[in-house]
């Protein structure tokens, strides 16, 4: 799999993971066992949250198994055609009240983004492809999944064992590739509002 160091620079000095982690599509359609997926949870656990109370919840089906159709039949189409071949499909879903008093949660969404990213992390550490995408019917996701009120459905993954690009359809094979970041000064400012 293609390091994306091999692509991209960093203009201050970081760790060469986080520009070494990048969502590639190209999946093998091998399984990983369920306690290599048990470690991406297990990343996704020590994740902070405000108060500790982890609002995160992780809905998933593995490749073959019962539950693989109602994931994959969330995706829309333009997904559909490269995560047919992960392991297994996520979906990340935030409680939106705290548990200590039942108030709203203000931050649950930003959270649960740290657990993604934890889960991200340790993915690619273990040589895993790990896409993040939000190309899914969240309402049905909703239904099929018996989400219950109080909780926000966030985003789904794919996590698999890395493919060969050439498997891809051509248009997907072009974009197969680590993308650059907008320059900081671009993102950052001290002070009031002036990007």
């Amino acid at each position: 799999m293609l390091k994306g160091s091999d692509k991209r620079q960093a203009d201050h000095p970081i760790d060469t993971l986080f520009l070494d982690r990048w969502s590639p599509r190209a999946m093998s359609g091998e399984e990983i066992p369920e306690a290599e997926l048990l470690v991406l949870f297990e990343a996704a656990r020590w994740a902070p949250s405000s108060y500790n109370n982890q609002p995160w919840r992780i809905l998933y089906a593995r490749r073959g198994s019962e539950q693989w159709p109602l994931f994959f039949d969330l995706l829309v189409e333009t997904n559909r055609v490269w995560a047919e071949n992960a392991a297994a499909l996520l979906l990340f879903i935030s409680k939106t009240t705290f548990d200590h008093n039942g108030k709203p949660y203000p931050t649950h969404s930003y959270d649960t983004g740290a657990a993604w990213q934890n889960l991200a992390l340790q993915g690619y550490l273990k040589g895993y492809v790990v896409h993040g995408m939000q190309g899914f019917d969240y309402e049905r996701a909703r239904v099929v999944l018996e989400i219950p009120d109080g909780f926000r459905v966030e985003a789904m993954a794919a996590v698999g064992q890395p493919g060969a690009m050439d498997a891809l359809p051509e248009a997907l094979r072009k974009r197969e590739t680590p993308n650059d970041r907008r320059k900081l000064e671009q993102t950052i400012c001290e002070g009031a509002f002036r990007l």
